[in-house]
């Protein structure tokens, strides 16, 4: 098995930063696509943006270039840069681990976190 640990949410005014990060730790496993997602009240889950193994990424239109997402292979740990923050950029952010490997079991596997909310408010 695998677990997630998020960690650097918190509350920001408009226009501000932070950085989220994922940390994955269990028996030997390894990662190949790493995504945020985040949901809003009242709204679905949303994807925020992907990295693969090999560094390629995708984007909702919505982050643009206000957001970045990285990856530490050798420390399992995705991470998010979130810039030029908005109100609407409020939600609980979720990182997600996919395509997982468990080398015990031969498995794919799929995981989630537990979630971080991230406001922005004035």
């Amino acid at each position: 098995q695998v677990q997630l640990v998020e960690s650097g949410g918190g509350l920001v005014q408009p226009g501000g930063s932070l950085r989220l990060s994922c940390a994955a730790s269990g028996s030997s496993f390894s990662i190949n696509v790493w995504g945020w997602y985040r949901q809003a009240p009242g709204k679905q889950r949303e994807l925020v943006a992907t990295i693969t193994s090999g560094g390629s990424t995708t984007y909702a239109d919505s982050v643009k270039g206000r957001f970045t997402i990285s990856r530490d292979n050798a420390k399992n740990t995705v991470y998010l840069q979130m810039n030029s923050l908005k109100p609407e950029d409020t939600a609980v952010y979720y990182c997600n681990a996919d395509h997982v490997l468990l080398y015990s079991t031969r498995s794919i596997n799929n995981y989630w976190g537990q979630g971080t909310q991230v406001t922005v408010s004035s």
